[in-house]
């Protein structure tokens, strides 16, 4: 979290035992142990009176704990972790533990999918019920984040033997249109590590950062960083499929969000580099001709 936020962000640090003491008692609950740390937010198991396992989670912006919530209690019923409780005050809510253990069940063999008949359920929810207007707005993410630190990447980040591949990519990012017909609200951090497992085998997804806007963004998303390097064909062809979006409509969108992966990755000596690469290359092969 310091990374991510800053030295600025170990004062609130300082605070969280007493934070989650102080939520634990508001809700009566058992505390047990830290899981886990992310890059926004504290998360510890909890038990409740009855015995149900929870987890209890505490953010360190505001403004992320809010849309959070907002979108898990919009998505409620569907393929996400319930809210039992929240205190708007603490910035933290107790949130239902998927499968009853840390990190939920078993993937089932046919995870591919499950996950995408589920997330296709997800903005299915976020179509029907109505949008909170007070979500982000994908066009604004494009416009304010992801663009201009592609530009400013590009100026300062050796491409070295990728410099022609960026390039050829680089005007479909710049040229990147919203799908009105598409809106939904989007779960928008679709790593493999934030869809889990109930106990009956259900995809559920966890720790969205949410949006509402085209929902290209997320199949892209899920295509490209899902299992980053493995099976990226399949998904893509799976997600055309399950969305309806035709893979031409589809793959600008993935390679957009691989450029802007692979600059993050060169700038901070991520050595995942490589791989993420290697998938926009795959992506990119029909521009080039190159693709079977």
């Amino acid at each position: 979290m310091i990374t991510h936020y800053g030295s600025e962000i170990s004062g609130w640090l300082d605070t969280v035992p007493d934070l989650l003491d102080q939520a634990a008692e508001r809700w009566k609950l058992t505390l047990g142990v830290y899981h886990d740390a992310g890059h926004a937010s504290v998360v510890a198991t909890a038990v409740t009176l009855d015995g149900r396992p929870l987890l209890l989670k505490a953010w360190a912006d505001p403004a992320r704990f809010r849309n959070e919530v907002t979108a898990l209690r919009l998505w409620a019923g569907g393929p996400t972790a319930d809210v039992v409780e929240v205190a708007d005050d603490l910035a933290a809510a107790a949130l239902e533990m998927i499968g009853g253990e840390p990190g939920g069940g078993e993937r089932p063999s046919r995870e591919l999918q499950m996950v995408a008949a589920a997330l296709h359920g997800l903005h299915t929810f976020g179509r029907r019920r109505p949008r909170p207007c007070d979500l982000p707005p994908l066009t604004t993410y494009l416009d304010e984040e992801i663009r201009p630190r592609v530009r400013r990447r590009l100026e300062t980040v050796d491409l070295g033997s990728w410099h022609e591949l960026v390039n050829v990519v680089l005007p479909e990012l710049l040229a990147l249109e919203e799908d009105d017909g598409r809106a939904t609200v989007l779960h928008a951090d679709l790593y493999r590590e934030n869809v889990l497992f109930d106990w009956l085998g259900h995809p559920r997804f966890i720790d969205p950062l949410p949006m509402a806007g085209d929902a290209a963004f997320d199949w892209a998303f899920w295509t490209v960083y899902y299992d980053l390097g493995h099976g990226t064909d399949a998904r893509l062809a799976t997600a055309s499929r399950i969305a309806r979006i035709p893979v031409p409509v589809l793959a600008p969108w993935c390679r957009a969000l691989a450029v802007d992966g692979l600059l993050y990755y060169l700038e901070t000596a991520d050595p995942r580099a490589p791989r993420m690469a290697d998938v926009l290359a795959r992506l990119s092969a029909p521009i080039q001709g190159n693709r079977p």
